[in-house]
């Protein structure tokens, strides 16, 4: 509550805008005339009660375009406004506050000035635009803030580069005292930073290329005058520049044109990004708290400034947004800030940190002294003791609690409850049973409607297509020669195989005019289906036969089995579809030798089935991701075992995939696919091979078999009216 009163009376003070003087004041500034001159310059006086004239500290703005002057240990008695227009002066103001006296003149544009000292006035001569540079006379210069020269004046101890945020570039200037005068213009094309009264040691006048940090920044090259320094920044692209400078150190921030925008992840470790209206500040040796004043005139937020917020800093801002220079000033002082709304609070750190702190206490007091409330819940769609678990997930008991809920006395965390807060739950009425305080169920109220919900369901349609395509094709050849000659002498002479008996394995006979005629190659096509076609030819003569048999077969086979099932499951639980047939074998067990008929016979079965498993899961956009498992089995043959009779083989393919699919949309699975080919030759040793003739001495067969499994699965999420 103190710190409270505070801030309070800090408010009351600005906005009721008591500058109050103190008893230290010597001079009074009683008033301030002006007097138009030729070429729209405007001659702006002020005279004080005595010739004892306060040492004036001038500084200027170009955001907007202000002329301040600020005298210590100064009253007021003067107009507090008064208007001129004439040029680019448009009024002249004068408040006090805090012991000095502070005199703005109003321009509609920067324009330079001069001032001098004529008895008991301060005259400063405003030009009608930046006509030439600013002119101030030695009487009007406080010797001891008199910027020293390049020989006498700090030294450069440093030229760094940085990456920014969003690509900008960050030249870093750092001097190994104070006092440093650094000013950045545009000139050729380049950016210019003059150093008039600062030293460049020789090894830091070196060129370094920056091209490297993918900034509009190309290269910095300084170099020594005989004023100072100078250092030319080289870049590429449309650009905004900005400058300030604080302490011993000289900033400038080069960053490409359209790139600003709102940090999107505000936890995230980025460098923030000013969004303000770009300002240009000149401060030398000026209060923090004239500073916040002028940054609240610019950007239209309240600022309230603690008691404890004091000192002068002196800082140089060339085009930087009101945010960032408010940040600088921050971090010169160690002060932070907090916002609600458009109201800026700013104290030292310590006193925000201890604020919060209290503030933190005074809820947790709160909680432990708040009555607690009983409350019951019903739950409609889930399950209560499933949720309680998740209401007290992480909780630290001191004491277990009962198998009914979670009750009983926390030490550290409760998971949702507060630290006196328990639940438990009824299984057969489905209901929560919450005792906590007021807030904490409110909260836990929340939290259960959201979980509470109809879990969404998704139909599964699925068309499982098994398709085959067989063909075969057998040529083979028969044919046999037989003849006999009675000479003269009466000797037979027979030829072919006539002398072979008719019982001979691999050869049949035929009788042609008596000749009994074998066939000697017998190779005839033998399809596994149907049977084969043949064509013969025979030549009979009076003494011999000759006979020639072709067969040929040829046959192809096209099936397709399609089953179609569909099936309703909630989201991320598994759906689970089986389509084919067991099998059934006998074993024995205990058998005596290797008869397969003695022992005890056990009938066992073995799945061969095909079977498809879709989990799927209902993503946030709408789609569905489907987590798919196919198994595909079928019988291939029987094995012998000894004393267990026959074991059935069983063929096995699966497939393993996810997919993510639109609502409606149909994937198709064909990853099954399988390819047998058979080629068999049959032919006698050493006659089959001879060019021309040799297929009369062979028989081929060639068998392709295709098979592929195709699954098409679409899922479709059912509304609420289906549910």
């Amino acid at each position: 509550m103190h710190l409270a009163s505070r801030c309070l009376m800090t408010v009351m003070v600005l906005g009721a805008a008591a500058w109050a003087t103190t008893a230290a004041a010597t001079s009074t500034l009683q008033n301030i005339t002006y007097k138009p001159l030729s070429g729209g310059k405007v001659e702006v006086r002020m005279n004080f009660d005595s010739n004892q004239l306060p040492q004036p500290n001038i500084f200027t703005t170009e955001t907007p375009p202000r002329i301040a002057i600020d005298f210590p240990d100064t009253t007021n008695d003067a107009a507090r406004h008064q208007d001129i227009g004439v040029g680019t002066t448009t009024g002249v103001s004068a408040i006090a506050a805090g012991g000095r006296t502070r005199v703005v003149v109003e321009l509609m544009q920067a324009s330079t000035y001069k001032s001098r000292v004529e008895g008991n006035s301060l005259v400063l001569v405003v030009n009608n635009g930046t006509q030439s540079q600013p002119v101030t006379t030695a009487a009007s210069i406080d010797p001891s803030k008199a910027l020293p020269s390049a020989q006498n004046g700090p030294a450069i101890s440093n030229i760094d580069f940085q990456r920014g945020a969003n690509g900008s570039g960050r030249v870093l200037i750092n001097f190994n005292g104070s006092g440093a005068n650094a000013n950045m213009h545009r000139e050729n094309g380049n950016i210019t930073v003059d150093v008039v009264n600062a030293q460049l040691p020789a090894d830091h006048a070196q060129r370094l290329n920056v091209l490297d940090f993918a900034t509009p920044v190309q290269s910095i090259s300084p170099k020594a005058t005989p004023s100072g320094a100078h250092i030319d920044i080289a870049y590429s692209g449309d650009v905004e520049t900005s400058s300030y400078q604080t302490g011993n150190q000289y900033v400038i921030e080069v960053m490409p044109k359209k790139q600003e925008a709102k940090n999107t992840n505000p936890a995230s470790e980025a460098q923030p990004v000013y969004t303000g209206n770009r300002v240009t500040f000149n401060f030398q040796d000026i209060p923090v708290r004239s500073a916040l004043q002028l940054l609240a005139d610019v950007s239209g937020v309240n600022l309230v400034a603690s008691d404890t917020v004091g000192g002068s800093v002196t800082l140089r801002l060339v085009n930087v947004p009101w945010d960032q220079a408010l940040d600088v000033v921050l971090r010169a002082k160690d002060l932070d800030k907090r916002r609600d709304g458009n109201v800026i609070w700013i104290a030292p750190q310590k006193e925000l940190a201890d604020y919060e702190q209290s503030l933190a206490d005074a809820r947790f007091k709160a909680q432990d002294n708040a009555p607690l409330i009983t409350t019951y819940i019903p739950i409609s769609y889930g399950k209560a003791q499933e949720i309680t678990k998740l209401l007290t997930t992480g909780a630290q008991q001191s004491q277990g609690g009962s198998s009914g809920g979670a009750g009983g006395a926390a030490t550290q965390h409760r998971g949702f409850l507060s630290p006196r807060g328990s639940v438990t739950f009824d299984q057969r009425t489905n209901t929560l049973l919450l005792n906590d305080t007021a807030e904490k169920t409110a909260e836990v109220r929340a939290i259960v409607a959201q979980l509470d919900r109809p879990v969404q369901q998704v139909l599964i349609e699925s068309r499982i297509v098994i398709a085959t395509d067989d063909f075969e094709r057998d040529l083979g050849v028969q044919w046999g020669i037989n003849g006999r000659h009675i000479n003269p002498s009466g000797q037979t002479l027979s030829l072919g195989s006539g002398l072979l008996p008719a019982t001979t394995s691999g050869t049949t006979t035929t009788t042609y005019n008596g000749l009994q005629n074998y066939q000697s190659v017998n190779l005839p096509a033998t399809p596994s289906t149907g049977t084969a076609s043949t064509i013969a030819a025979a030549i009979l003569g009076k003494n011999y036969a000759l006979d020639l048999e072709l067969s040929a077969a040829q046959s192809e086979g096209r099936s397709q089995l399609v089953s179609s099932p569909r099936v309703i499951t909630a989201n991320q639980q598994e759906a689970d579809i089986r389509q084919g047939q067991e099998i059934g074998y006998v074993t024995f067990q205990n058998s005596v030798g290797g008869g397969g008929g003695s022992g005890t016979a056990t009938v066992a079965f073995k799945d061969a089935v095909l079977e498809l498993k879709v989990t799927p899961t209902i993503t946030a956009d709408n789609r569905v991701f489907l987590a798919i498992n196919v198994n595909k089995d079928s019988l291939h043959n029987y094995i012998t075992v000894p004393g267990s009779g026959q074991v059935p083989v069983i063929d096995t393919r699966s497939l393993n995939t996810s997919v993510l699919v639109d609502n409606g949309q149909t994937v198709v699975l064909g990853g099954i696919y399988e390819i047998s080919k058979t080629d068999n030759l049959n032919k006698v040793p050493w006659l089959g091979d001879i060019p021309g003739v040799g297929f009369l001495f062979r028989s081929t067969q060639r068998v392709n078999n295709k098979g592929e499994l195709l699954i098409f699965v679409t899922p479709r999420i059912l509304s609420d009216s289906l549910q």
